[in-house]
């Protein structure tokens, strides 16, 4: 009589293997993991790295450590000039009221010193860069603004080149504030042109570059200024000085810490044009006997 060897205990029964999911979309399956991390991630999450793939937050996690491109002179690198853009599109926007309303649009925001100090309508010292007196004026002012901006945005990026181009018009009121009379009015964008003029010539020289172009157009634009009447020379003069002051200031800034000094100066010379302002102001008020 055979006996029967005794059968093998029961084997425990394996778990089946668990199927991965995506750690940022549990409910879809993957395969794929993350390079860097090794976390799963589905074809939705999937960043394409030097090998292999990665998930966001470590491709993010990367390119922190990855310096960010910058223009000439420390901005941001701009591919469309929007700054120069709005600005055209402000100017003829507001030439179409003015030509719309008469002359209520251009008293509202025209420069006058009067207007100023007597009204406290410090807006005019900015708006009156945004009216115009003609069609030629603005034709003129826009051509020069569409030729040099663009360049002049591309070189110090979008903020910067706003800030010569405001703070320009700024200092060409502020010398019409002080040297014209009380009650003349000016119109134009020309200070913040003339402001753009003065930057081109400081990129130009800053950049070793041929300046006798751009310095033949100033000395030009400035002889029309003091030969032809009824054109604001101090709205000219004070936009070139405050420009090319500004620029200069930004783009001879040192490369350490450029942003930080670049941001002083800014304040800086915004600083010295209210304070000249107000001094301005005080010294009308006094002699109109204004308390």
């Amino acid at each position: 009589m055979t006996s029967q060897p005794p059968s093998p205990p029961p084997q425990p029964e394996q778990p089946a293997e668990a199927i991965p999911t995506c750690y940022r979309h549990p409910d879809k399956e993957t395969w794929v993991r993350c390079q860097r991390c090794e976390r799963p991630i589905c074809p939705d999450c999937m960043r394409d790295a030097a090998v292999g793939f990665q998930c966001p937050e470590c491709v993010a996690e990367g390119n922190r450590g990855i310096r960010q491109a910058r223009s000439t002179f420390g901005g941001n690198v701009v591919r469309t000039p929007i700054v120069t853009y709005a600005i055209l599109v402000i100017n003829l926007l507001i030439f179409g009221a003015q030509y719309l309303t008469g002359d209520r649009v251009t008293s509202e925001l025209a420069m006058w010193p009067a207007g100023v100090a007597l009204g406290e309508q410090y807006h005019r010292l900015i708006t009156a860069a945004f009216v115009h007196g003609g069609v030629m004026h603005i034709l003129f002012n826009s051509w020069a603004l569409y030729v040099v901006g663009p360049y002049l945005e591309r070189s110090f990026g979008h903020a910067r080149y706003l800030a010569i181009y405001l703070i320009s018009a700024l200092g060409g009121s502020v010398l019409g504030l002080w040297l014209d009379p009380l009650t003349q009015p000016t119109v134009g964008a020309s200070g913040a042109i003339f402001g753009l003029f003065g930057a081109v010539f400081v990129v130009g020289r800053r950049l070793n570059m041929d300046v006798r172009g751009i310095a033949v157009l100033i000395v030009i634009n400035l002889a029309i200024t003091f030969v032809v009447s009824g054109i604001s020379w101090t709205g000219h003069v004070g936009g070139l000085i405050t420009g090319s002051l500004l620029a200069a200031a930004i783009a001879y800034a040192p490369s350490r810490n450029r942003t930080l000094w670049q941001a002083a100066t800014v304040a800086g010379v915004l600083i010295v044009l209210i304070a000249l302002v107000l001094v301005r102001v005080s010294a009308i008020l006094a002699a109109a006997g204004v308390g």
